[in-house]
């Protein structure tokens, strides 16, 4: 599955729009977790527990979309983005979206980046 955050995929043309497509994660880090990044946030820097978290959140939240995609019957995902927000005091939300295409390679565009 190709995933761009741009509208086009240089050396292929969209045939088919099959529409919007998301993948979407919760998240709360346990009371260890929160007590342990708290301590560290006394002293400053990066806080490796929510950094750790945060990354693992937004891979599940792309393969969430990449299986959404493919569910329904797309070979790429254009126009990708992640947005994220807080629920509580406690919860992050993460979604991946984009807009879910059937793409071809494109011969009078020249060859398909790798």
């Amino acid at each position: 599955m190709i995933v761009a955050t741009t509208p086009y995929l240089a050396g292929y043309r969209v045939t088919e729009v099959k529409g919007q497509v998301f993948g979407l994660v919760v998240r709360s880090r346990g009371f260890a977790g929160n007590f342990a990044a708290g301590l560290r946030s006394l002293v400053g820097g990066e806080i490796h527990e929510y950094t750790e978290l945060l990354e693992d959140t937004r891979r599940q939240a792309l393969d969430r979309m990449v299986q959404n995609a493919t569910v329904m019957g797309a070979n790429a995902v254009i126009s990708m983005r992640f947005d994220s927000s807080e629920i509580g005091n406690t919860m992050s939300e993460i979604v991946a979206y984009g807009t879910a295409v059937v793409v071809m390679p494109d011969a009078s565009a020249g060859q398909p980046a790798e």
